[in-house]
C-alpha cells in the first residue's frame, strides 16, 4: 500500500511538472513570436522606369490598369511619381511599400497573372535598361511624421555616404531630428537607407521632405538659427564639417505624385510610419 501510494505520488508530481512546463511554454509563445517579428522592418521597393517618349499614353494606360488590379493596398500597394528635374527628368518612380521582407515570398507573380500583365502592358513601352530597382529601409527613429497627411510633392535628397561612415551619419541625423522635434514640430520628412547600396551609384541615404505647394521651395531657410538655438552659437559650422567628413556629395530630385497612375491613394497615416 505504501509503495502504491508512493508511486502514485511520484506520478502526480511528474504530471504536475509536465503541466507546468506546458503552461510555461504557452506563456512564452507570444514573446517568442514577438521576438521573431521584431526583426522585421519596413522596406520600399523603387523601380525607375524610363518610357519611350512616343508611347507615354500606352505606358500610362497599362501601368494604371496594372496597379489597380495588383497593387491596390496593403504590403503590395504601389504609388507612382514623376521626376521633374535632374538626369532622370521625365522618368517615373514606381514604389511599393512599406512592407516586411517576408512579404515578398507571396508577392503577386506569374501564377496570379501579374508578371504576364506587366510584361505585356507595361514593360514594352519602357526603354532598354529601364526598371532599375532599389530597396530602401525606413528609419522610423530618425524620421518625423507628426500627423496624417496626403502625399503630393516630394523633395528627395540622396546622400553619398563614405564607406564605413553610415553609423556616424545616422548620429548626425539624430541631431537634426532633435532640432526639428523642438523647433519645427509640424515639418514632415522621412529618412531611408539603401539596403543594397553601391559605391558607384552613390545613393546610400535618402532624406525625403513632403510638401504641398511649390512655394515651399522658396521658403526662408531659418534652420541654422534653430540648430544653434538647440546646440549653441557656431555649432552649425561644426555640424557641417562633421557632415562633410562622412559624406561625398548630394543629388536632389523632385517627385510629383501621380494618383491617376497609382494603385493606392496618397493618404499617409502616422501609424504606418511608426
Amino acid at each position: 500500500m505504501n509503495i502504491i501510494n508512493k508511486n502514485q505520488h511520484t506520478h502526480d508530481k511528474s504530471l504536475l511538472g509536465f503541466v507546468k512546463k506546458i503552461i510555461l511554454i504557452m506563456l512564452f509563445v507570444p514573446f517568442l513570436a514577438l521576438s521573431q517579428n521584431s526583426t522585421e522592418y519596413g522596406v520600399f521597393e523603387n523601380a525607375l522606369l524610363t518610357v519611350n517618349p512616343h508611347q507615354i499614353t500606352q505606358f500610362e494606360k497599362g501601368l494604371t490598369a496594372h496597379n489597380k488590379k495588383f497593387h491596390g493596398n496593403g504590403a503590395y500597394g504601389a504609388r507612382v511619381y514623376w521626376i521633374s528635374n535632374g538626369p532622370n527628368t521625365g522618368s517615373y518612380i514606381w514604389t511599393m511599400g512599406p512592407f516586411p521582407w517576408s512579404s515578398l515570398d507571396n508577392r503577386p507573380a506569374q501564377k496570379d497573372g501579374h508578371d504576364t500583365d506587366w510584361n505585356t502592358n507595361v514593360a514594352p513601352y519602357t526603354t532598354t535598361g529601364s526598371g532599375y530597382t532599389s530597396y530602401w529601409r525606413f528609419a522610423a527613429d530618425l524620421s518625423r511624421f507628426p500627423k496624417d497627411f496626403a502625399i503630393k510633392n516630394l523633395e528627395v535628397n540622396f546622400w553619398d555616404v563614405k564607406r564605413g561612415k553610415m553609423s556616424d551619419a545616422k548620429k548626425l541625423v539624430e541631431k537634426i531630428n532633435k532640432v526639428y522635434t523642438e523647433q519645427s514640430p509640424d515639418d514632415t520628412y522621412g529618412i531611408y537607407t539603401n539596403e543594397f547600396s553601391s559605391t558607384k551609384e552613390g545613393r546610400d541615404l535618402a532624406v525625403i521632405s513632403f510638401f504641398e505647394k511649390s512655394a515651399w521651395l522658396s521658403r526662408e531657410n531659418t534652420f541654422v538659427t534653430k540648430y544653434e538655438t538647440v546646440y549653441g552659437k557656431n555649432s552649425w559650422s561644426t555640424f557641417i564639417n562633421d557632415w562633410m567628413a562622412v559624406t561625398d556629395g548630394l543629388e536632389t530630385e523632385l517627385w510629383i505624385f501621380r494618383p491617376d497612375l497609382s494603385g493606392m491613394n496618397g493618404d499617409v497615416k502616422v501609424a504606418e510610419r511608426k
